[in-house]
């Protein structure tokens, strides 16, 4: 199954390891239920894995329209399952994929489709659905030296889908609401006059009080140790939780501090590098509009608002944008005026020696647990890329499902060895659930 996917098995490609003419597909055909969800469970290559996923999908999709339709439930049922070569198709399941809630405090009531997985499945299957870029290059000289000034630089996408982003943005209009109510403490919520373009967003720090300037009592740009403002809010948490667990943020640098920047259209964030009073990596969280970050070692101030940097980086509403390294050391950054309504939230980890004077822990934060990732094989195919498969993978989750569906409890090996199976018994009994690798997506196939 490496590089390109022929349009149907050939007979030297039928006779691999075998001799029966069959080759893995014959032997599957011999093998019990039980023997191929047992095979199917212990994970693949990236490739092969990506197709064996996506033809799941479909099957599952279409279980879900079939479900959904039964039952009356309006809004959430796929009315047709697309083509195995349909865009549309791979959409959907992406998409069917994304809409999947936790119980980790983060969703709303929205209705999705999940199939009955267990919550550990749910979220490894989000968990794989996460986009990561690491790979963002610019060259500069610094001190004479060819730089890379954007490396650790990472955009992680699709970390919140459209119900939690939704859960996420109430609860920062609410502690809005508060402070313009005076129910938090003084300098947790700044509302300044907007005398200019680009001038005056709200912020809402907790944590830690930082000062982007000398202050009316003298204190310096930085963490202002005798200050007090509110602690980490629980949604907050919740959010840093995820992003632990999801290799998002390493847990050697959990954030006890952030700030919510709530803009306006046309307020933006002029070019600096974050104070280090604050440790690196950190991070910003991006809601309700898309809006570019500038980057390099100097950005130029054209207009209020309006600055022109080397490097500009989209950032999508529910992604995460880590910057670690020269990135967040070397290069300046700034965001300019934003085309409309924007919410961002940026978590940081406060250096122990610049800890506000009365911050205590918070014993939430203190050993969080990385979702654990299983070793790959020894040994790799030549043409085969592989990735980490998450636990169980995907693949076992989709697999004891099946087991759920069909009031199935797989027989320990002993029965297994002791049980004549028939091919009509055969997990690949039916061509409809599962066609023949061969019938893959030719399009897509080549990688």
């Amino acid at each position: 199954m490496a590089g390109d996917l022929p349009g149907k098995l050939t007979e030297s490609d039928a006779g691999h390891g075998d001799g029966d003419g069959e080759g893995v597909i014959g032997l599957l055909k011999t093998m019990s239920r039980n023997e191929v969800l047992e095979a199917l469970s212990l994970g693949f290559c990236q490739h092969c894995e990506t197709l064996l996923e996506k033809r799941i999908h479909q099957i599952l999709n279409r279980r879900g329209s079939e479900t959904s339709l039964s039952n009356g439930v309006a809004g959430v049922a796929l009315n047709a399952t697309p083509a195995p070569d349909s865009a549309s198709g791979k959409q959907l399941a992406r998409a069917a994929n994304f809409d999947i809630l936790l119980n980790d405090g983060l969703g709303g009531s929205g209705t999705v489709i999940d199939n009955g997985l267990s919550e550990e499945q749910k979220e490894h299957i989000r968990y794989s659905q996460v986009g990561r870029k690491k790979d963002f290059v610019h060259t500069e000289r610094i001190d004479g030296k060819p730089t890379n000034v954007l490396k650790g630089l990472e955009l992680h996408t699709k970390v919140f889908n459209a119900e939690e982003q939704k859960t996420i943005v109430e609860c920062v209009y609410d502690l809005q609401r508060m402070g313009q109510k005076g129910q938090l403490r003084e300098r947790t919520y700044t509302e300044p006059r907007k005398w200019m373009r680009g001038k005056g967003r709200v912020t809402i720090q907790f944590g830690c009080c930082y000062n982007y300037a000398v202050d009316k009592n003298g204190n310096p740009p930085g963490i202002v140790r005798d200050e007090e403002v509110d602690p980490l809010p629980p949604l907050f948490k919740q959010m840093i939780k995820r992003m632990v667990r999801w290799h998002i943020l390493p847990p050697t640098c959990i954030p006890n501090s952030c700030i919510v920047n709530i803009y306006d259209e046309g307020d933006c964030i002029p070019p600096h590098i974050d104070h280090h009073d604050f440790l690196r990596p950190f991070c910003t969280v991006s809601f309700l509009t898309q809006c570019n970050i500038l980057f390099g070692s100097s950005l130029k101030i054209l207009s209020p608002g309006e600055f022109s940097g080397p490097v500009s980086i989209p950032l999508p509403i529910g992604s995460v944008f880590i910057l670690n390294g020269n990135g967040a050391d070397i290069a300046k950054h700034c965001v300019p005026a934003v085309p409309g309504k924007r919410i961002s939230i940026t978590f940081r980890r406060m250096d122990d020696s610049k800890l506000p004077y009365r911050f205590s822990p918070d014993p939430e934060l203190l050993r969080i647990k990385p979702l654990v990732v299983s070793p790959m094989a020894n040994s790799t195919p030549q043409g085969h890329h592989q990735k980490p498969i998450v636990n169980s993978s995907f693949v076992k989750a989709i697999v004891q499902q099946n087991q759920h569906r069909n009031g199935q409890v797989i027989k320990d090996k002993q029965d297994r060895e002791t049980t004549k199976t028939s091919k009509n018994d055969s997990f690949l009994g039916g061509n409809d659930d599962f066609p023949p690798l061969s019938k893959a997506n030719k399009a897509g196939s080549r990688r």
